[in-house]
């Protein structure tokens, strides 16, 4: 890695926006370390020279852990987790079963601050954490209800989110909870607004223009910030 080559660790990188954003900076000349929590033929076939493939899984304890050893002498400018889960998302809570629905809430809410904790020691001076939230987890833009356990597991990402960057305030760390757009993916369907290039284009530029800003910023693909 060439000194001024930016370095991003991308967590949930097998398919979807995932894989979009390896692709991405990737293209931008950033060095990337994907992870998948099984083998993805779509990021196998990535074929660069600056792309590094792990496998973990944020819900395994020992899982992060042994990631975390195996990346003992990186260090990230920006450490992105976007996997995420969207079980059962239509049902209403009442009809989820409740292991079901704490699944959900572990993948989606504790999971990713808790790898957050774990890597801050490998996060760069004037790096970012990045957390992939949702428009969904705004519980004052909630005027349509509907996919109630995402909803709620977003809306306790943002929350813990927030409390992770206030326990770390005297140092100055920098997180971006990022709303990606509605995209046509296998969770947001074929129905959606925009494709996954134009989401993940949106938030490549998002977290290079806010890269190492200091403070929890809730903000979408357009850089728009969103109301909690």
């Amino acid at each position: 890695m060439t000194q001024s080559q930016k370095n991003a660790l991308i967590v949930g990188a097998s398919r979807g926006l995932g894989l979009g954003l390896v692709e991405t900076f990737l293209a931008r000349g950033w060095r990337v370390t994907a992870t998948q929590r099984s083998p993805s033929p779509d990021l196998a076939r990535l074929d660069a020279q600056s792309l590094r493939i792990e496998t973990a899984d944020i819900d395994d304890e020992a899982s992060v852990v042994a990631l975390h050893d195996r990346l003992a002498s990186e260090r990230f400018d920006l450490i992105f987790v976007v996997a995420g889960v969207a079980t059962q998302a239509h049902d209403p809570v009442h009809a989820v079963p409740r292991e079901v629905a704490a699944q959900v809430f572990l993948t989606n809410a504790v999971s990713p601050i808790r790898f957050a904790e774990a890597f801050l020691d490998r996060l760069a001076p004037g790096g970012s954490i990045a957390l992939m939230s949702s428009i969904l987890g705004s519980v004052s833009l909630n005027e349509s209800g509907g996919w109630e356990t995402y909803r709620a597991s977003k809306a306790a990402l943002n929350t813990l989110a927030r409390s992770f960057e206030i326990r770390h305030r005297a140092e100055n760390i920098s997180v971006l909870i990022l709303h990606p757009g509605w995209v046509r993916t296998d969770m947001g369907g074929q129905e959606a607004d925009i494709d996954v290039a134009t989401s993940v284009t949106g938030l490549a530029d998002v977290i290079e223009a806010q890269l190492g800003r200091p403070g929890a910023q809730y903000l979408d693909y357009r850089g728009e910030t969103l109301a909690w």
